[in-house]
């Protein structure tokens, strides 16, 4: 707890915010609330330059391994400090979120992490292609840079649950970024309505492995976004392929940023850009693997799904990770009020937590029996020990019966 509070101090965590809120409480008592954080989320905006920094140090000093640097401190350094640092539950009061929602350096935060990622991107694949001649230099690259766009569809996903039409081709932008063009439709019309059910494709079922999830997660999510975006335009009278299609604009966009970038480089730019594209999407698939494993909403008398409650998303208050992502990981309250801006989600204390940040557990993801040994035991607890509250794999269920049956008690 020492390290914890001397990291904290190092790292300005402690001290008082740039603004403070006067609300009055439940009992009528005039209180004030300190937002701690508002000028600390600029690390979203400072995470995505890591690879020009890690550029920038290779060529000042010779050592290429330090182009790896970005993918080392992400899946190393930044989950041993949430390690350091700890959990941060705090809660803004809600007689102050209306005001925390209307101050516009929040959301200009955003707005500014796309130029960013464009400037990073462009100038990380013109690095790769023109300046370094080793595969595995490109390599390292390359997979930072993806990461990094996966980055930009974390903000693409903030900007794309908020009503105002700027925020909206916002959003579509910063998908383009790496072609994941269909995930708004999919993700707010598809994922939101059928989260931690067996239906849905975008909710791991316990005993799912990252990878099998993989195969079932993508293409599901991507015949989705299709059909539900269909339906729209066709509810409107307009075919869906047509200007008015969201898929087909974000990847217009893709078409236009990326097909610049292969006239400009040459075609040897585009394996490169399609592995930049395919590790962004894989960390997106972590993301959707980890944040609902195994929970599962249960079912009415009438064959609907009860709403959807803080329980029904994996949690995490893990300080350095929350401010690095925007707070994509208190999704529990994302679920439950997904308009609400990043600055104003808050901890349940019904919601499960996860042991870790998302980068320690996207690590941990990609090494299936550690992960498994790990998060199953999380999830029975949180069902009580009955699997019937569990969303589980069918081709597994047999196996995960026999697995844990001294661990699970009778239901009640």
């Amino acid at each position: 707890m020492k390290a914890r509070r001397a990291t904290r101090a190092a790292l300005g965590l402690g001290d008082p915010g740039l603004k403070t809120y006067t609300y009055v409480d439940d009992f009528g008592t005039t209180a004030t609330y300190a937002d701690r954080k508002r000028s600390r989320w600029v690390l979203s905006l400072l995470l995505p330059l890591l690879p020009l920094v890690a550029i920038a140090l290779a060529e000042a000093t010779g050592w290429r391994m330090l182009l790896w640097s970005p993918l080392v401190f992400i899946y190393l350094a930044v989950p041993l400090l949430d390690w350091l640092i700890g959990v941060d539950a705090d809660n803004p009061p809600e007689p102050v979120v209306r005001e925390l929602e209307r101050d516009p350096w929040y959301r200009w935060l955003t707005y500014a992490a796309l130029p960013v990622h464009a400037v990073v991107l462009v100038l990380g694949i013109w690095y790769a292609v023109e300046w370094t001649e080793a595969p595995v230099e490109r390599l390292a690259v390359v997979l930072s840079l993806g990461f990094m766009a996966a980055l930009a569809i974390n903000t693409g996903h903030e900007l794309g649950h908020k009503r105002e039409r700027l925020d909206q081709w916002l959003s579509r932008v910063a998908l383009a970024l790496s072609g994941y063009g269909h995930f708004r439709i999919e993700h707010n019309l598809g994922h939101h309505v059928q989260v931690a059910t067996p239906e849905d494709s975008a909710s791991a079922r316990m005993g799912e492995s990252l990878y099998r999830f993989l195969l079932r997660e993508l293409p599901g999510g991507m015949r989705r976004a299709w059909r539900l975006e269909a339906a729209r335009l066709q509810r409107a009278g307009r075919p869906a392929w047509s200007v008015h299609n969201e898929i087909l604009q974000a990847h217009a966009i893709t078409l236009l940023l990326q097909g610049g970038l292969v006239a400009w480089l040459g075609w040897q730019a585009l394996p490169w850009l399609v592995l930049h594209n395919l590790f962004a999407w894989f960390q997106v698939t972590g993301v959707n693997y980890i944040e609902h494993y195994g929970l599962l909403r249960q079912r009415r008398p009438d064959g609907t799904y009860e709403r959807c409650r803080p329980r029904h998303s994996w949690n995490s208050n893990h300080a350095v990770s929350n401010l690095m992502l925007f707070h994509l990981q208190r999704h529990s309250d994302h679920h439950a009020h997904a308009e609400r801006r990043y600055q104003s989600l808050r901890h349940f204390d019904e919601a499960p937590q996860l042991p870790a940040g998302y980068m320690g557990m996207l690590l941990l993801a990609e090494v299936p029996p550690l992960y498994f040994w790990i998060m199953d035991r999380l999830l029975i607890e949180q069902a009580g020990g009955d699997l019937r509250r569990i969303n589980v794999d069918p081709a597994r269920r047999s196996a995960l019966e026999r697995r844990y049956a001294g661990a699970m008690p009778s239901p009640k």
